[in-house]
């Protein structure tokens, strides 16, 4: 098939995130970055842009300005991708949005929850497509986890537990300078979470796309340990679900011997599943009274729904760029399809902006609670 046209919105040199934007959407040959308006700084823009190959007359100085080019070219983006800090998102998705372009943003949804919301009405009015890169979803043995909950492996579930476990800013490195930091412990930029929206969010999205289950209220303690930082670099939530499960989340970024311990366990009423992002080919699944199983990616008991978002044969890992390209796999299915009507796929998954707009209740509900001494609050 013809390649899709990207644009990109941030990421340009210094950042992180657009990198592995740029590797993912490549990865199952889906679609070619053409089109970028990657800095705020215009010569950073500039040198960025030449860099990636893009060239001079595609490469903007502004995100409206490129909205408004790219709608009107006959040869226009087939979608944008939005890699900026988090208080970038609503104005860079909106300008998008109403010009027709399909948009990826990256997570959380929004700074606010106000943003968020707003932001879902012009996606319910537009004509474009909105994926959220909520990329942990995009594991083979998270897709196979989610079956297995789905079709009654476990029974009725009864208990869930989810952590995202960090040590980088054990340190107060923002004062330092340090890019990644400086802006995800600003609340201008970062939002009301920090600890909490930067990598709860991950947790909270993970523990629902698994079970299916909804919170309906929480009890949050959130924490700014390292002296004179503005937002939370620590989170301990307790989760009540529908249906009368029982759950906790913690996500920290100050506990050392941590990189990105992304973690999640699921106990039902026949069977338990555990699941470590670090080590992402591997599910213990246990039933009640029996040896533990190990499930690998790609080997015997897995599903069709693995399979689908499997790339290579079992023994040899696939990781966190695969994940994250099985997101971009979906959204070009799913624009292809816009497009001319080629037929979706079984079992396609592409977090939407629904499921954005649940992260920002979910962090708004946790800054409520911890500023009422950690209270039962609903989303």
């Amino acid at each position: 098939m013809t390649k899709l046209k990207l644009g990109m919105v941030g990421g340009g040199q210094g950042a992180f995130i657009g990198g592995v934007h740029r590797i993912a959407s490549r990865i199952d040959g889906d679609w070619e970055l053409v089109a970028g308006a990657l800095s705020s700084n215009p010569d950073r823009a500039k040198d960025s842009a030449a860099e990636l190959g893009i060239p001079a007359d595609r490469s903007y100085g502004s995100f409206a300005e490129m909205a408004a080019q790219e709608a009107a070219r006959t040869d226009g983006i087939d979608a944008v991708a939005i890699v900026t800090p988090n208080h970038m998102h609503a104005p860079v998705a909106e300008a998008f949005l109403k010009a027709g372009i399909n948009v990826i943003c990256d997570k959380p949804l929004t700074a606010t929850l106000g943003e968020a919301e707003a932001l879902a009405k012009i996606a319910e009015e537009s004509r474009a497509l909105f994926v959220l890169t909520h990329n942990y979803t995009g594991y083979p043995l998270i897709r196979h986890a989610r079956a297995m909950v789905a079709r009654g492996d476990l029974g009725k579930i009864r208990l869930v537990h989810a952590e995202y476990v960090q040590d980088w800013l054990s340190e107060p490195i923002e004062q330092t300078g340090q890019k990644q930091a400086d802006w995800r412990t600003d609340p201008a930029r970062s939002g009301e979470g920090g600890a909490i929206g930067d990598i709860g969010t991950h947790a909270f999205n993970l523990l629902s796309f698994v079970t299916g289950l909804e919170v309906n209220s929480l009890s949050a303690e959130l924490t700014s340990f390292v002296p004179g930082r503005r937002l939370d670099d620590d989170a301990q939530v307790r989760l009540r679900f529908e249906g009368g499960a029982r759950g906790m989340l913690w996500a920290t970024q100050v506990a050392p011997g941590n990189e990105n311990g992304l973690r999640l366990r699921v106990y039902g009423e026949k069977a338990g599943i555990e699941w470590a992002q670090e080590h992402p080919n591997a599910l213990r699944y246990t039933r009640l009274g029996e040896p533990a199983q190990i499930i690998t990616r790609g080997g015997a008991g897995t599903g069709p729904e693995a399979a689908r978002v499997t790339r290579v044969p079992p023994g040899h890992p696939e990781g966190y760029l695969e994940a994250f390209a099985t997101i971009y796999a979906e959204a070009a299915r799913l624009v292809r399809h816009k497009k001319d009507g080629t037929p979706l796929p079984e079992g396609l998954h592409a977090p939407t902006i629904a499921d954005g707009l649940i992260g920002m209740k979910f962090i708004d509900a946790c800054v409520r609670s911890s500023q009422k001494d950690a209270a039962w609050v609903t989303l």
